[in-house]
């Protein structure tokens, strides 16, 4: 996504969230229908009186968290949610962990920050436990923070800052072994941005942490503008997107499974016959939807490379170009990918990868690609639904089509599932449900909400 486009769209939201006004602004007129179903899905969407997220008939939605409340740390939700995962705590409890996308160099963003508007609550961040300072000493905004939310009771127990002082983390993934993988889509430096340190990096945040992690870049999963991770629960190979349009898909085989700071082995996705492949279909056609292509995997070397060079040294070593790789999410035994500008109109591409076994090979599919903006546009976050659906974040920033939550049934079909009715048409993100199949969790980036909701959701119609 842009950035310049997000500071546009939260110039004026550091004020009225951290001023708590964000509950009580009003929608944008969504106009006519801004979509199109393949399939009948929900059936159709039903205008919210509060003017914030429209759903079909039978589905509700609850206001969990809000950028600007206080936290029991005694620091703000900072601003732009935007990843998030899911983890079962026993007893009807879960925790959500969301990435925050601040970028360090913004000053904008800086006022997003857990300190609050006017750095009011900075003190209560031990710069020592951040990755990273500004060049004053102060952590950097992003991060990550941690919700604890009782699904019987419908109440927020608690929340804190669970990581500090890093830039830009936009998405990431869950493990198996109970913590969350956040990832920076930024490379800036020292030299270029008021920051101390390089970025670029994953870091781990394990679900018991009950106060601030330790910040610790896993740099053998590369330096680069990372988006999302999965993990295969099978062999504890983790992948990697990269939110660049001439970005690469790349796994890590890590040294010992469950263990990534140990280190590991970086390989780049390649077609097999076809060296740098571009699977974009932008301008030239190389496959089409239900295509499948066989994976085989490069060996990348000078993984923490300075230059954020490694698509290029990837790319030309025969590395296969995806459009701004974004959402992952493992399923059973495979595992879905989007690629947010992909496809001839540039509005986004759908991939199923299915990691092979016992000397079989990968391969990867052309599940869907938008032909029309009003049937997928700029697909992002995703998570595979506990009936086996998929569920898509739009992230578009159209000034007239707004972003939706999209379902993707088996056989590839779109359906709607909400609409963003908010002024600003900010992105959904972080999709997630809980244990139980019930309740789906999903952000909404500006005014920087997190919301909980329910509904008939195996009542689906393809």
């Amino acid at each position: 996504m842009s950035l310049a486009r997000r500071e546009l769209l939260t110039s004026g939201a550091a004020g009225l969230a951290f001023a708590g006004l964000a509950r009580h602004a009003h929608a944008q007129d969504a106009g006519e229908e801004t979509y199109i179903n393949q399939v009948e899905g929900y059936g159709p969407l039903r205008t919210d009186p509060a003017g914030l997220l429209d759903l079909p008939e039978g589905f509700s939605y609850q206001v969990i968290s809000q950028s600007g409340d206080t936290m029991d740390d005694g620091l703000f939700v900072p601003g732009q949610p935007d990843g998030m995962g899911c983890f079962d705590l026993g007893d009807g409890r879960v925790a959500l962990i969301r990435n925050h996308e601040l970028k360090g160099s913004s000053a904008l963003h800086r006022n997003l920050g857990p300190g609050g508007l006017h750095q009011e609550r900075i003190r209560h961040v031990d710069a020592t436990r951040a990755y990273d300072t500004y060049k004053d000493g102060r952590p950097l905004p992003g991060g990550t923070t941690t919700l604890v939310y009782d699904l019987g009771s419908r109440q927020t127990i608690s929340q804190h800052l669970s990581l500090s002082g890093t830039s830009t983390n936009c998405c990431g993934g869950i493990t198996p072994w109970g913590s969350w993988l956040t990832c920076e889509e930024n490379t800036e430096t020292a030299e270029t941005g008021n920051v101390t340190r390089p970025h670029g990096f994953v870091f781990e945040v394990p679900v018991a942490a009950e106060g601030l992690v330790d910040p610790v870049p896993l740099k053998a999963m590369g330096r680069f503008e990372h988006e999302a991770v999965c993990v295969d629960p099978r062999t504890g190979i983790v992948y990697l997107t990269e939110d660049k349009n001439d970005g690469l898909f790349y796994r890590f085989i890590p040294k010992t499974p469950g263990k990534l700071a140990e280190g590991g082995r970086l390989q780049a996705m390649a077609i097999k016959d076809v060296a740098g492949a571009d699977t974009r279909n932008q301008d030239d056609r190389f496959w089409t939807v239900g295509d499948w292509r066989e994976i085989t995997w490069i060996d990348m070397d000078d993984v923490e490379s300075p230059n954020d060079d490694l698509r290029q040294r990837g790319h030309a070593a025969g590395g296969a170009l995806v459009a701004r790789g974004e959402g992952l999410w493992w399923g059973k035994d495979e595992f879905y990918m989007t690629a947010t500008s992909g496809g001839p109109i540039r509005r986004g591409q759908v991939m199923r990868v299915q990691p092979g076994l016992n000397g079989a090979a990968d391969r990867i599919q052309l599940f869907v690609e938008s032909t029309d903006e009003k049937t997928l546009n700029m697909g992002d976050n995703i998570t595979v639904a506990p009936w086996g659906d998929l569920i898509v974040c739009e992230d578009n920033y159209s000034s007239t089509i707004r972003n939706h939550l999209k379902g993707v049934t088996r056989d590839g079909q779109v359906y709607t599932i909400g609409r963003n009715v908010f002024t600003g048409n900010s992105e959904f993100a972080g999709a997630c449900f809980s244990p139980d199949g019930q309740v789906l969790f999903v952000n909404i980036m500006y005014p920087g909400m997190t919301l909980a909701i329910r509904g008939p959701w195996t009542s689906v119609r393809r």
